[in-house]
């Protein structure tokens, strides 16, 4: 792979074009069309770590997602800043600001196939699938593939079918398109090999398959298979924002709700900060959540330095498609964010508020799927009863005009179903699934 096909700032359709603003490139262009979202904005009332937050510190996946687009910039721009020394050729057309600003727009995107009730929502909607017996009678009505990715939902793939549909406008461009897809490959992957980073889920579903191939193809990624190639580089980087911001600042909220406590928070980040750690400021008088604040900035910045520096290590394996790691797990404080993550997953993520919220989201999404696919069915069919045709007009205009559109087709019927349920907010799905279910009026 080469930088300047991976930096293309060509859209679906057309080729790149010579940038006439100067202040402002295409890659930060993206970063505006996204923040500007309606899926982004939805993101203000999804869970990331606690459901349905009383407390206005803790964070939503909006939050989560500003602040791994932050760390996923310096990222770039550190990592740019070396890449353009190396490539001379690269400061013609690019800055070290354009790197920042593809990790910045694609890291800001990362989490918008998220369902209600984080992973919990995307477990509910597989089980849909896998164990309800109207979402098993859809097995022998859709291909092999599609049948594959319906059993999986996967929010990455989910993400990058919002980031191309047409009701939203954004025509990201190819380089912010291909640092986005952490998983090039689809769902049916027989030559999977769950050792490698890229290949642990899927990144597209079947009716993206041509959409991705012209990312691909546009961008030069290396095939390693048919329909799966290797990462984006840049997939690195925001992969690493992602892994700093989910372990520190998930630690940070988990100290401020009591669930860790401030002296074993400090013992955690200890082995990050080092001689930076300053124990006898932290026993001072200031409050909590300045001293997190404080601990939080020089640990993420510390991450950053690390990460910067494996993936300038190994930039001729990544460009040449030999690479596929994550870099929190090469750099010298693994173990620490290991450490970490296993506290992580017994004090926080098994809390009881985390666990009672993500229960119910087993009942209230496939509780959804259950009525508005039976009413997907009677639009295809053309025979809506009185009860589905009242549902019909709880959807959103332009998933029954698409329905209606591919006439048979359970497969794009079911897609539509699950784009209008997957983007729900958590309060949209509790409420919209009380008052089909006449819980409350």
């Amino acid at each position: 792979m080469n930088w300047e096909s991976l930096l293309s700032s060509g859209r679906l359709g057309q080729k790149a074009i010579a940038n006439t603003a100067p202040s402002r490139s295409a890659f930060e262009q993206d970063y505006d069309r996204i923040i500007f979202s309606h899926p982004f904005r939805r993101l203000q009332d999804k869970t990331q770590v606690h459901p349905l937050p009383e407390h206005d510190f803790v964070h939503t996946r909006l939050t989560h997602s500003l602040e791994v687009s932050s760390v996923g910039r310096s990222l770039g721009k550190r990592v740019g800043e070396v890449l353009i020394q190396r490539h001379p050729e690269l400061s013609k057309n690019y800055t070290l600001f354009d790197f920042g600003a593809i990790v910045a727009a694609a890291s800001l995107a990362h989490d918008l196939g998220n369902p209600p009730f984080g992973h919990a929502g995307e477990d509910a909607i597989s089980d849909f699938f896998i164990t309800h017996s109207l979402g098993q009678s859809f097995a022998d009505k859709v291909s092999k593939s599609e049948w594959e990715e319906l059993m999986k939902f996967e929010g990455n793939a989910q993400g990058f079918r919002i980031l191309n549909k047409k009701e939203y406008g954004l025509k990201l461009t190819y380089a912010t398109l291909g640092a986005f897809t952490k998983y090039p490959c689809p769902a049916l992957f027989e030559e999977r090999n769950k050792s490698k980073k890229s290949q642990k889920k899927f990144g597209y579903f079947q009716s993206e398959r041509k959409v991705f191939t012209e990312v691909a193809d546009e961008l030069e990624l290396q095939k390693v298979a048919t329909d799966a190639w290797t990462r984006h580089p840049l997939t690195f980087l925001v992969e690493a924002a992602d892994d700093i911001c989910y372990s520190i600042i998930d630690l940070e909220d988990g100290c401020r709700l009591g669930l860790v406590s401030f002296e074993d928070t400090i013992e955690l980040l200890a082995p990050i900060l080092k001689e930076k750690l300053n124990r006898e400021k932290l026993s001072g008088p200031r409050g909590l959540n300045e001293k997190l604040g404080v601990l939080r900035a020089m640990t993420i910045g510390i991450l950053i330095d690390a990460c910067t520096q494996v993936f300038l290590d190994h930039e001729n394996k990544i460009l040449d498609g030999s690479f596929d790691e994550a870099l929190t797990d090469l750099c010298e404080f693994k173990e620490a964010l290991k450490k970490i993550s296993q506290v992580s997953v017994k004090k926080i993520y098994q809390a009881r508020n985390v666990v009672e919220i993500e229960a119910s989201g087993h009942v209230v999404l496939p509780g959804l799927l259950e009525e508005f696919t039976q009413t997907g069915i009677n639009l295809l069919a053309n025979t809506l009863s009185r009860k589905h045709a009242n549902l019909s007009m709880l959807l959103p205009v332009e998933t029954v005009h698409d329905i209606n559109q591919s006439p048979g087709d359970h497969y794009l019927m079911l897609r539509h179903i699950i784009d209008f349920i997957s983007g729900l907010t958590d309060r949209h799905a509790l409420s919209l699934y009380r008052k089909i279910k006449g819980i409350s009026l």
